[in-house]
């Protein structure tokens, strides 16, 4: 059965308090990091984070905050870098960052069941 299909937890009320639901969509699909960040920030209480962010996986998202991960390229990243070349301070807490991106899918049971998730390099 897809985790994407699966019927929802019927004690929860799908319109109540989302954050997606309640702010402008665009914001979880901007292209600055900040309004990315507020966005993941927004996720972190949602009773449905889990599954959402379950359906993005299988689904390899190709972009957006879902489930309270930024996805790029069907990719869990842990933040999005502005553009231009990074500092090097940049990629060594994008490394730390991917570390716990892992930990954290690690933990909703995602990585080990889902072999194939891929967090960008």
């Amino acid at each position: 059965m897809s985790l994407a299909l699966a019927p929802l937890d019927v004690s929860v009320d799908v319109e109540a308090n989302l954050s997606c639901r309640k702010f402008d969509p665009d914001l979880w699909f901007s292209d600055s990091p900040a309004e990315l960040e507020l966005a993941k920030s927004l996720c972190g209480d949602c009773p449905l984070r889990v599954e959402c962010l379950a359906g993005a996986v299988e689904r390899a998202e190709p972009w957006g905050v879902w489930g309270g991960e930024i996805f790029e390229r069907g990719a869990v990243v842990p933040r999005k870098r502005p553009r231009g070349r990074p500092r090097k301070e940049d990629l060594a807490r994008d490394a730390a960052l991917r570390v716990e991106a892992e930990a954290r899918l690690a933990a909703s049971g995602l990585s080990e069941s889902r072999p194939t998730v891929r967090l960008a390099a």
